[in-house]
């Protein structure tokens, strides 16, 4: 017993190392809600964040719905968010700071504050039992968020309490996966200062629309990885970067003219088309020299998200030399041709989510496609703008990508 404690928390010690390790804050979510489950063995759970007086849900997981679903399969993704109540067990937590230990959600005490809404579990045929709820509080109080664990099981499987030991072990958890929420929000609070520069450039360039493509890409690269069997170490770090510097595919656009950016007609002469198109070498020029795998995917992306993976003329910039790129001309160089696997793969992928996203939403010169429409698209630009199994994967998560477009709404329509 007493090593396999030990065992235990050296797993947890090396399980803090890699949240440490994580820079986007929802791939950091998801990661310490998968994680928490794990060292305690429990079936589910939901990770919940705290907005403006709201609780709301950023990630559910459950073992038993997933066992149910083909391989490569995800849950569906669920976002929505309630006002913090003191009669919902999140809300109470939320609101007081403190932890929930429950051995039977479905007999819980007339005499406590809050109760078990038993309508999700009756919808999916589920049964909650033993949940462990906690607030995941920054040393001065404050509630980041609120972490849900669900039927703890022992050895055979068979649903038990949340004893002591597990008490102990996800607490001590949480205060090492709020540290590096901590961390992870200043990266984000960074990110978000310098997209908005690009927001306030070129009003299509909107803090929705590049939080989309984000979320698209991600879908799309956990599908395509799972189609080429990588192992979920290179996976960890991949889909990290990847959420971040899929944010960064057109911030290139802070240094092109007002004049081109916001006309809206005539459409560009092909000198400004081909000023237009220096936005992908001002980008690239932003992380260059790259210092980290996060500044190469970012430089990668911003550089070849256009490129098309047949190599024709259609795309840009191809394969050239940054060296000779200047903003002063604004015109890219001659490259040579770019295209297949040559092209990045992570520029590959937010190449279909970027024209996706463009092409379902409405922009001051154009009215938004059907979501069909945009769909049937890409799979027909497959083999000639696309790469054929990156839209593979894209069609393999459609449904998610629809929930992700749902859940993201434009501010605005221009």
């Amino acid at each position: 017993m007493e090593n396999e404690n030990e065992d235990k928390l050296q797993r947890i010690i090396e399980i803090e190392r890699k949240l440490g390790e994580i820079q986007d804050v929802d791939v950091l979510l998801e990661s310490i809600l998968t994680e928490t489950r794990h060292i305690v063995n429990a079936d589910a759970g939901s990770i919940y964040v705290v907005e403006d007086n709201k609780v709301k849900i950023k990630y559910g997981q459950n073992d038993t719905h997933l066992k149910e679903l083909a391989p490569g399969q995800k849950l569906p993704y669920t976002v929505f968010s309630f006002p913090i109540n003191p009669k919902q067990i999140c809300g109470y937590v939320a609101l007081t700071g403190q932890p929930i230990n429950i051995e039977d959600c479905y007999t819980i005490p007339e005499d406590k504050p809050y109760k078990f809404n038993k309508n999700t579990d009756v919808t999916t045929n589920y049964r909650t039992k033993s949940m462990y709820t906690l607030p995941l509080k920054m040393p001065n109080g404050k509630v980041l968020g609120v972490l849900q664990i669900i039927n703890a099981k022992n050895k055979d499987g068979e649903v038990i309490p949340f004893d002591d030991e597990a008490e102990l072990m996800i607490t001590h958890f949480a205060s090492s996966a709020v540290q590096a929420l901590q961390k992870a929000y200043l990266t984000s609070d960074m990110v978000r200062r310098m997209l908005k520069m690009a927001e306030f450039r070129d009003p299509k360039e909107t803090y929705p629309h590049v939080e989309r493509v984000s979320s698209y890409s991600l879908e799309i690269y956990d599908r395509w990885a799972f189609n080429h069997n990588i192992s979920e170490e290179e996976m960890h770090s991949y889909r990290d970067n990847l959420k971040i510097a899929a944010k960064f595919h057109d911030v290139g656009k802070v240094g092109i003219s007002d004049l081109i950016l916001r006309k809206v007609f005539p459409r560009f002469t092909d000198e400004e088309r081909n000023i237009m198109k220096g936005h992908t070498c001002i980008g690239a020029q932003l992380f260059n020299p790259p210092e980290s795998p996060l500044d190469q995917m970012s430089m990668d992306i911003a550089l070849h998200h256009h490129d098309w993976y047949d190599g024709s003329k259609n795309g840009y910039p191809g394969d050239i030399d940054l060296s000779k790129f200047s903003i002063k001309d604004g015109i890219v160089p001659e490259g040579k041709v770019l295209k297949g696997r040559a092209i990045p793969l992570s520029a590959r992928i937010v190449a279909v989510a970027d024209v996706f996203d463009a092409l379902s939403h409405k922009r001051c010169y154009k009215d938004a496609w059907t979501i069909d429409d945009a769909f049937s698209e890409i799979q027909n630009s497959a083999g000639t703008q696309f790469d054929p199994e990156v839209v593979l994967a894209f069609m393999q998560v459609k449904d998610r990508i629809c929930a992700i477009q749902l859940a993201i709404p434009d501010d605005k329509e221009d």
